[in-house]
């Protein structure tokens, strides 16, 4: 399936302008992580996925997604609304009480696309290892992708699901990085250093691919679409995505400090300039 690249920069245009509205609509949320990671989204969701907006929780038949560091739910649900999961008009509710759009995703209150509750950081890997192993029980030759952060995989969960994949021949699964080195309380390397990352995970026995421009809508799709054609050869997949925190707005960018910081209205404003509205904001 050839991708429209031109199409899926104007869809990331409109969800990085979703985000920053959500954030600092409430005046709470992760901006810095969720504009980094827009592209990914974007070309998993509108060009890679095999999906069903109509949604069924079973996923049977369907490629499936998990986001590991929750945190970043924005660019999830503004993904997830402009794919026709739910209403657009919802994303005016993030983070409001009462909303299916809380801060973490989560399944209480049935929001489409959402198959798990997800924020604690760690889990995620092990949760898309389940699903993809029930896949192969099912014989379903559909995919798993699973995201995590590269300040997540401080967590000793991740290494533990890390081992479980090969040594299962989990070859139907897809994971990714958000390499930003950026985490909330400073670059990776200063709070704990991941080391040689890709030596690590090749270590473990997973088939790693490397997407350098992480923010770059061809790289990014030629990136998976290279991820899909290694499943099936019995190693997991991985890839490491390096992204640049709060891409596209540039006081943002390259900054930890906005990991979990909503723009006041003047910043918005500088933010909204930056990025134009190319489908229509909600």
């Amino acid at each position: 399936m050839s991708a429209d690249i031109n199409k899926l920069e104007q869809i990331a245009s409109q969800v990085r302008r979703d985000i920053v509205r959500m954030v600092h609509a409430c005046q709470s949320g992760h901006p810095g992580g969720s504009l980094g990671c827009t592209d990914y989204f974007v070309a998993l969701y509108f060009h890679a996925m095999k999906n069903d907006p109509s949604f069924n929780m079973d996923g049977i038949g369907e490629d499936l997604f998990f986001l590991s560091n929750g945190h970043i739910s924005p660019v999830f649900y503004s993904t997830l609304a402009r794919a026709g999961y739910f209403p657009v008009s919802e994303l005016a509710t993030f983070r409001k009480l009462n909303s299916r759009l809380q801060g973490h995703p989560t399944t209480h209150e049935h929001l489409p696309g959402i198959r798990v509750a997800s924020g604690s950081l760690g889990q995620g890997l092990s949760v898309a290892l389940g699903a993809a192993q029930a896949k192969k029980l099912n014989k379903d030759n559909s995919l798993v992708y699973v995201l995590m952060g590269d300040g997540e995989l401080q967590e000793g969960q991740v290494w533990e699901a890390a081992m479980y994949a090969p040594h299962n021949k989990m070859d139907n699964i897809i994971a990714a990085v958000d390499y930003n080195h950026a985490q909330i309380d400073g670059s990776t390397d200063t709070v704990l250093s991941l080391g040689d990352l890709r030596a690590k995970w090749e270590a473990f026995g997973w088939d790693v691919l490397e997407v350098a421009k992480g923010n770059d809508m061809a790289s990014v799709v030629a990136g998976i679409d290279e991820a899909k054609s290694r499943t099936g050869k019995g190693k997991p997949v991985i890839i490491l995505l390096h992204t640049e925190m709060g891409s596209g707005v540039d006081f943002m960018m390259g900054s930890h400090k906005w990991h979990g910081v909503a723009p006041n209205d003047e910043q918005l404003a500088s933010a909204l300039n930056q990025i134009p509205a190319t489908i229509g904001d909600y």
